[in-house]
């Protein structure tokens, strides 16, 4: 069942990434275009030597676009089918749409949503080049730790429901993962490295397409796989109906 669902899942982000490739095209690409122009400004202002285009901007935003994010989606889905195929069963009395969706929604949160509102999507002409090093690995580290918070917060609900309850096992568990999050978000360094000069409606609205992007390809992963899911496991207990999920 797994390959099934490996296979399914990776078809799934294709489309995802179909969809997200032309959500960029409309409200990131704009955004990029507009930043570059302001980066050839600064320095042309600053008599520099404009640096030489080794991939066209053309290319940039069509091929290259629609690679990158064809590949991220179909390995977004692949990565979600895997964790689909270890909770389902786990998560109460989820079906697989249902247990799709929270999949898909808890991921968005502790892998996307989270780690940007310590460190947000720049578009170009913003960073240093000399610190990318270091902004990449404090950017990873926070979503290792939101991605593990999460885990230990569904973890945590798990071990509370009967007790609890349901509502009251989920909100301590969400009050738990609030509070790892803002410990991390104090410990870890700001970076600000915006020029002061930079159009905020541009670096706005940057970051709020990239976050679009990302909540396209999570939103037809986790509605998408958990539609192609339900008639793999629905003919695997057929065939099985005996067996249940640890």
């Amino acid at each position: 069942m797994v390959g099934k669902l490996l296979l399914r899942g990776m078809l799934v982000g294709l489309v995802a990434g179909i969809l997200a490739f032309a959500f960029a095209r409309v409200y990131g690409e704009p955004q990029v275009h507009k930043a570059i122009a302001f980066e050839d400004q600064q320095a042309q202002a600053a008599g520099a030597a404009p640096e030489p285009e080794m991939v066209s901007r053309t290319t940039q935003a069509g091929i290259g676009l629609a690679t990158g994010v064809l590949v991220y989606g179909a390995a977004l889905g692949g990565l979600f089918s895997l964790v689909f195929a270890y909770a389902h069963g786990r998560l109460g009395s989820l079906g697989p749409r249902g247990t799709s969706a929270l999949i898909a929604l808890l991921g968005f949160l502790a892998a996307i949503v989270v780690p940007s509102l310590k460190y947000p999507a720049n578009p170009p002409a913003v960073g240093n080049a000399e610190t990318i090093g270091y902004r990449t690995e404090l950017f990873f580290i926070m979503i290792v730790v939101s991605i593990a918070a999460m885990v230990a917060a569904v973890g945590l609900a798990q071990r509370l429901w009967n007790r609890l309850g349901a509502w009251n096992a989920s909100i301590v568990a969400g009050l738990a993962f609030l509070v790892v999050f803002a410990l991390v978000k104090a410990a870890l360094p700001d970076i600000n490295e915006v020029p002061e000069n930079f159009s905020a409606t541009v670096l706005w609205q940057f970051r709020i397409a990239s976050l679009g992007i990302q909540l396209v390809l999570w939103t037809v992963v986790g509605l998408g796989f958990g539609a192609a899911a339900e008639r793999v496991v629905a003919v695997r207990d057929q065939r099985s109906p005996a067996r249940r999920y640890a």
